[in-house]
């Protein structure tokens, strides 16, 4: 194939500019979690399948390369904290600030702000063990029990406020009055500075547990004190005059005293990571940066003269969403050649072709990456799109196998059930093409619509069939209105 003038038969080469459209990213839906330690809320969202389109808005982005690289840096410190991996879902979030938190014993959400910062595996795996930390102290439950009895507690003292108040005004007392306000201000501010202190003693007690899980691991824990230490830099120069009862994490100063004495004891601090390592995590930079920077960014980051491997990754797809297919097409083809089984170049190449309308083309460079990496459910779904792209009605059950094999992978992946839905009506297998639609709908978050699928999908099965029973199912989830 001529990756500078490719036109296949019967369609128009691909018009630069074009762009991807973003149907591979999570989009915010009605569900919130409050993300109560890292002081940050996020919208939950639907899963689609894998990278596609630039641009993002704010919310969950989904990357094969990206997660897989976060879970093999998460495994070894979940195990060390006697957490069960599996149980442990992380999420990319697109947002450009330093973050991380958790907001359940199941559910760590890292901003692709800090992954762009960290230069290093090291530091990003010490970010993690902090935020494990969190999860193997029961944080949350503990936050959320002081969060229940502060507000009971807080209830009581403005009550009191309120009958002094009232008293004070009955009687002509203006003293009663101030009085009572005082109650009410006085009750809450103990109350909160309370609750703050033990959000500090949180955080260091995060800190203490993420060293613990390096040593444990044979990793340094300079990264996290580095990565640590820039963070408190920026804090410090808005922090200097503000009250450190009032500060939900420790002061910088304190807490990165302690933070270095701990890390320095470690026989591993000087230890550095492996280069392979390494360059995964260059390139998991330079994508993120490639999808989510505007070009000029990107160039700039990774100047023209950069021919690393990594500002290769970034260029070729920054150019794909900047200009089109045409002028992406020869980078995204060196990069393949310069490493021909690394399953994400041919993942970008045939999601390129794939959302610039070329769903036969893409076809090979998906079937390859599947076959490079087989358990990247989010590629099967793409190479399940691109089957389907192909209007090939001999190509339809290998399109239904893709799709279902990603759907089990990805259960929370709404596009394969939408795909699987359009693919089954084509065969004709309507009570198959309506359940896949109740459960696209059930994970988009509209459970009426899935219901109503659901109903569908059962009376088109017959009752007692494995499709009616899973219908059932659905139909069995309490209406979100109740």
């Amino acid at each position: 194939m001529n990756s500078t003038n490719f036109a296949p038969a019967g369609k128009p080469a691909a018009a630069p500019g074009r762009r991807m459209r973003p149907q591979n990213r999570l989009r915010p839906c009605a569900r919130t979690f409050a993300a109560a330690i890292g002081s940050v809320a996020l919208l939950a969202s639907q899963t689609t399948s894998a990278w596609a389109g630039c641009n993002f808005g704010p919310g969950v982005i989904r990357d094969a390369e990206s997660e897989t690289l976060i879970r093999d840096y998460a495994a070894p410190i979940l195990k060390a904290a006697g957490v069960a991996s599996a149980g442990v879902r992380i999420y990319l979030v697109n947002d450009n600030t330093f973050n991380a938190f958790v907001s359940d014993r199941q559910r760590m959400f890292i901003n692709t702000g800090a992954i762009a910062q960290t230069k290093t595996p090291n530091e990003l795996i010490g970010v993690i063990a902090h935020e494990t930390g969190h999860i193997e102290g029961g944080h949350l439950a503990l936050l959320y029990s002081e969060m229940a009895r502060v507000q009971t507690a807080s209830i009581i003292a403005v009550l009191a406020g309120i009958g002094a108040a009232a008293a004070g005004i009955a009687t002509g007392n203006r003293g009663g009055v101030s009085a009572g306000q005082a109650i009410m201000t006085g009750g809450q501010s103990a109350i909160i500075r309370q609750m703050l202190m033990n959000r500090r003693a949180f955080e260091s007690s995060a800190d203490q547990a993420g060293i613990r899980y390096l040593n444990a691991t044979g990793q340094s824990p300079r990264g996290m004190l580095e990565t640590f230490r820039g963070f408190a830099d920026q804090v410090l120069v808005s922090a200097r005059s503000t009250d450190p009862y009032l500060q939900s994490h420790p002061m910088p100063r304190d807490r990165m005293s302690a933070l270095e004495e701990e890390a320095r004891k470690s026989r591993f601090f000087n230890r550095v990571d492996p280069p392979e390592l390494q360059s995964r995590h260059d390139l998991m930079r330079a994508k993120l940066a490639g999808f989510l920077s505007r070009p000029d960014t990107v160039f700039r980051i990774y100047p023209p003269g950069d021919t690393s491997l990594a500002a290769r990754y970034a260029h070729a797809i920054s150019r794909y969403c900047g200009q089109g297919l045409r002028a992406s097409l020869k980078d995204m083809d060196g990069l393949i050649a310069a490493e021909p089984k690394n399953p994400y170049f041919h993942e970008l190449k045939g999601q390129a072709l794939l959302e610039s309308g070329f769903g036969r083309e893409a076809v090979g460079p998906l079937a390859t990456a599947v076959s490079l990496a087989p358990k990247e459910g989010l590629i099967r779904i793409l190479l399940g799109q691109a089957l389907l792209a192909t209007n090939d009605r001999k190509l339809l059950d290998k399109g239904i196998e893709a799709l279902a094999a990603g759907a089990r992978m990805e259960p929370e992946s709404a596009m394969a059930y939408r795909q699987l839905a359009i693919a089954y009506g084509q065969k004709g297998q309507i009570a198959d093409a309506l359940y896949s639609s109740a459960m696209g709908a059930l994970i988009g978050g509209d459970i009426k619509e899935a219901k109503v699928y659901a109903r569908r999908a059962q009376q088109r099965a017959g009752n007692g069939s494995r499709l009616w029973n899973l219908s059932q199912d659905i139909l069995n989830i309490p209406d979100p209105d109740r």
